[in-house]
């Protein structure tokens, strides 16, 4: 009667999916709070940018939080906001650009006027468009494809499991793309997506009734247009073993495969499947599964982690972002960056796991450990009420009418190990991948693949005589990858 109860109430949680959107803002007051935080929502991303022009949302929303406004220059906005202590910022993401500011309450009539202003008189100044457009070519040109091998494989793995769909390229666009955009172009992509009909607003911190209706008012002034609601796309189905060798100088070999799943945050299942995937590899956490594998007990590695919501900039943060919802996910395993040597044998021993997960599932001990793990560890994914806020626009953005985090240690409590391991059964698989290696000598390593050859390993120092005996089954462990499923790629040539 109970387990009814909670699959009931969820199912009052959890309104029609992707409901249409409406201007309701999402208020957080928290009067102890001596910030405020804003962020409004746009229901239009990279998924929205015209062929041949990809990368005009992102482009635009540079625009508006690094150009010039109407009233004032960008060099006289950051110097207005420097005493403020103070700034906004953009973040654009597939479905959707959020602008988002946060100030001390103490100087809010100072500061909002200028985050205000920023968002409905954006000046879309040559020079600002410039300077913006040079340095998303030179991230597109240098800083992906040199600096970061981990973000660089993540991106070519989303970009080969969503080809020839409105998420087939990353949020920067492409290099074609940025080099075709105008400033016409930005005015357009503008005027049709911000406007007053295709955003939500959040307020957080200390405010006032006064301030939500002042911003309710200054919203009202965005240019006239249509609600967006974007279809969810379609990946192609993947068969077999697909491999995507990036081949570049490295000293290091980064590795990510995955693949689409069909379930997403607020339905009781994906509460589940995260249960296996905290098990599986938790982010930046010591306590999972993979890193125990891979990087403790033998040492090859910073870590490895498993996701199925998008994670971008993985390195960089240690709790889940906000507002990069996605209609379509995927399961997704990030290995860090192993020595070139080790890179056959650690993808043979990643793809085994999860093939033992998805065979054996989780006993109860393990379920019962994640799951008293994960009960407290949400507590900590939004301390401040501008992470709080956060989530709060995704609930609308998912549909969800009440508090994904609430409802996350709710389901907790109810939920059993047979729980997850159905979960785990539907949605997880391990035939069927799409993976990206980011190495050197790529010829040698298609070689190795294709043949399926074994992959001995020799450590620096002493293992315990239970990772010899697994190392035995993992080196011959059977990847079968045709000739004509592995594709090699220069790394000059991506993101053309």
């Amino acid at each position: 009667m109970k387990k009814i109860l909670v699959v009931s109430l969820m199912a009052i949680f959890v309104f029609t999916l992707f409901a249409q959107h409406n201007n309701k803002p999402v208020l957080l007051q928290v009067s102890a709070d001596p910030t405020v935080s804003i962020k409004i929502m746009f229901f239009a991303g990279s998924q929205n940018d015209p062929a041949g022009k990809e990368g005009l949302a992102y482009i635009t929303s540079q625009m508006l939080s690094d150009g010039s406004t109407e009233t004032n220059s960008y060099e006289t906005i950051l110097e207005k906001l420097y005493p403020l202590a103070a700034g906004y910022n953009v973040l654009p993401s597939v479905e959707t650009v959020t602008f988002t500011g946060r100030v001390h309450k103490d100087n809010i009539d100072k500061y909002y006027p200028l985050f205000m202003d920023a968002l409905l008189r954006p000046a879309f100044k040559e020079e600002d468009f410039n300077r913006i457009k040079s340095n998303t070519l030179n991230y597109l040109n240098t800083t992906l494809k040199y600096s970061s091998d981990e973000e660089l494989g993540k991106a070519v793995l989303y970009n080969e499991i969503f080809k020839g769909t409105t998420y087939g390229h990353i949020i920067s666009g492409t290099i074609t793309g940025i080099n075709s955009i105008t400033i016409d172009d930005i005015k357009d992509f503008y005027k049709k997506y911000f406007n007053r009909s295709n955003f939500i607003p959040g307020i957080g911190g200390g405010f006032n009734d006064q301030f939500v209706t002042r911003i309710q008012n200054d919203l009202a002034k965005l240019p006239e247009g249509e609600k967006v609601n974007n279809p969810v796309p379609v990946p192609p189905k993947i068969e077999g073993l697909n491999v995507t060798i990036v081949n570049k100088p490295a000293s290091a070999t980064a590795i990510s495969f995955g693949f689409p799943i069909d379930v997403l945050r607020g339905h009781k299942e994906w509460y589940a499947l995260a249960v296996a995937n905290s098990w599986m590899g938790e982010h930046r956490n010591s306590s999972s599964h993979l890193y125990g594998v891979i990087r403790e007990a033998r040492g090859l590695n910073y870590g490895d982690y498993s996701y199925i919501e998008n994670f971008p900039n993985g390195g960089s943060r240690q709790m889940p972002p906000t507002n990069v919802g996605r209609k379509k996910q995927i399961f997704e395993i990030w290995i860090r960056p192993v020595p070139n040597e080790t890179r056959h044998f650690v993808l043979r021993a990643a793809i085994r796991e999860l093939q033992l997960l998805v065979e054996n599932g989780l006993t109860k001990e393990q379920f019962e450990l994640t799951r008293n793990f994960l009960f407290k560890y949400i507590l900590h994914f939004a301390p401040s009420s501008n992470e709080q806020l956060g989530y709060r626009l995704d609930d609308a953005f998912y549909g969800i009418s009440s508090n994904h985090l609430d409802i996350f240690r709710e389901a907790l409590k109810n939920m059993t190990v047979e729980d997850v391991n159905s979960s785990i059964k539907k949605y997880l698989q391990f035939e069927n991948l799409q993976i990206a290696f980011i190495t050197n000598e790529a010829e040698q390593l298609k070689e190795a693949l294709v043949k399926n050859a074994e992959s001995p390993i020799e450590y620096a120092t002493p293992k315990s005589e239970e990772v010899y005996e697994q190392d035995k089954h993992i080196k011959v462990f059977p990847l079968e990858i045709q000739e004509g499923k592995v594709k090699i790629v220069d790394v000059e040539q991506l993101f053309k």
